[in-house]
């Protein structure tokens, strides 16, 4: 379980720097408020690979991490962006279903039960960039309708 779980912080970390890179792209765009959007999906990713920390720490394991992969950072588009946050955020919930898996077979109620908490958030984190491709979607992924997606997303706190 030690070993899968700081795997997982791996990717969490991951995550984050992957999300960094995408603030960079919109921010470059001048749409601060998706950048804002990312910044804080970062900061959230983070919190996640500190929650891992913690957890190992109380349970007596060790926490090693590992080098992180440059994440891809060609984006074609706003869109692009959110479609790759969804298709990264389902390989996420996927990982975490495997922990999950993993602390059943083995037993550990404990770590079944505190991954629960991701099971949950991994929810909110498909929902989040599905629902906002679903804006573009509708009102159209230039133009006015994306200030404006912009201006709502400059909102996130």
């Amino acid at each position: 379980m030690n070993k899968a779980i700081n795997e997982q912080i791996n990717r969490e970390l991951y995550s984050a720097y992957f999300y960094v890179g995408m603030a960079g792209y919109a921010a470059s765009l001048s749409l601060n408020g998706v950048a804002n959007w990312f910044k804080i999906q970062a900061g959230e990713e983070v919190a996640h690979a500190t929650k891992f920390m913690n957890y190992i720490t109380e349970q007596g394991g060790k926490i090693v991490l590992k080098a992180i992969d440059a994440p891809d950072q060609k984006f074609t588009s706003v869109a692009s962006l959110f479609e790759k946050t969804l298709a990264h955020e389902k390989v996420v919930t996927a990982s975490i279903q495997n922990l999950v898996t993993l602390a059943k077979k083995e037993e550990d109620a404990a770590t079944e039960i505190f991954l629960q908490w991701f099971v949950t958030e991994q929810v909110e984190e498909e929902a989040n960039p599905a629902e906002i491709l679903q804006k573009l979607a509708i009102g159209g992924k230039t133009g006015s309708s994306l200030l404006i997606l912009d201006g709502i997303l400059a909102a996130r706190k």
